[in-house]
């Protein structure tokens, strides 16, 4: 037995047979302190990484852009291959949660159901279709009205966003319950990347893969477990052909991968930053359900 302890045992009986009360202990020591995850080694050298990547991008005028815009064209993907000659599409982006697109002559275009989530019109031109998000709400606007978005595509938004460029260096990085593990070394798309992966209290993570050269983003990647089935799917997006704009390097070739397949690209052709954009374009409200039965004449 340890001599301290057995010291301690000793002096209490000593006490109780003399009739009186051992004196109060002092504790040795307090509690454990907290562990912070990210005071390691490990975790600052995963910092530094997204640091300079955040300042290879642009700096502050990267992390407080308000809003982008961008016109491209789009190619829906079924097992890496496309129908498609390239829709062309207007794209977008508020921060943090607001965005809309638009897509020009779906009709003379096959679509796969399902793989219609970007798109855009050429100016002047009135789309075919509209998707509309604003916060955690989607709508689909055709010639028939505004329709509420199909729950499984909505759903498959959300995750996506969370899991975005734009959120994990203005939202994740900045997280304090965030724990920062790099990743080391790693080839992705045929160049060395760093790669780092972050966690946060949820359990949930994303991966990051940066160039070891321009420390641009190569690739994101993140997994999910379908509530339904319990199978584990990955989602991943890769970037390439990086621009100035603006004072801001953005990608202008995306493409996203479902469990290892391609399932859709993009490629932009113009991309502005910080434009003034009115709120119109972002409100809308149901005017008429898809699947509810034909009124009776």
């Amino acid at each position: 037995m340890n001599r301290f302890i057995l010291f301690l045992l000793l002096s209490e009986m000593a006490f109780a047979q003399a009739g009186a009360s051992p004196p109060a202990r002092t504790p040795l020591a307090g509690p454990s302190p907290p562990v912070n995850m990210n005071d390691s080694e490990n975790a600052r050298k995963a910092r530094a990484v997204l640091d300079l990547s955040v300042e290879s991008l642009g700096g502050e005028p990267y992390l407080t852009y308000e809003n982008r815009e961008e016109e491209g064209r789009y190619y829906p993907l079924y097992h890496g291959r496309t129908e498609s000659t390239g829709i062309p599409y207007r794209y977008y982006v508020e921060y943090p949660e607001r965005d809309r697109f638009e897509v020009l002559h779906t009709k003379d275009i096959h679509i796969i159901p399902g793989t219609i989530d970007i798109g855009g019109v050429k100016s002047g031109a009135k789309p075919d279709l509209v998707v509309i998000h604003n916060g955690d709400k989607g709508y689909e606007v055709t010639y028939k009205g505004t329709a509420a978005q199909e729950k499984v595509d909505l759903e498959n938004y959300l995750r996506r966003r969370q899991h975005s460029l734009e959120w994990i260096f203005r939202k994740w990085v900045r997280d304090p319950n965030v724990a920062l593990f790099y990743d080391g070394i790693a080839v992705v798309n045929g160049k060395e990347t760093e790669g780092v992966t972050l966690l946060n209290s949820n359990n949930d993570s994303v991966s990051v893969y940066l160039d070891l050269n321009s420390h641009y983003p190569v690739k994101i990647s993140y997994s999910w477990r379908d509530p339904k089935d319990r199978q584990k799917n990955v989602e991943e997006e890769v970037y390439d052909g990086y621009k100035l704009v603006q004072g801001i390097w953005t990608p202008h070739s995306i493409t996203r991968y479902f469990n290892g397949e391609s399932s859709q690209q993009r490629f932009v052709n113009t991309a502005s930053y910080n434009l003034k954009l009115p709120d119109s374009m972002f409100d809308t409200a149901v005017t008429y359900d898809p699947k509810a039965p034909p009124k009776k004449r």
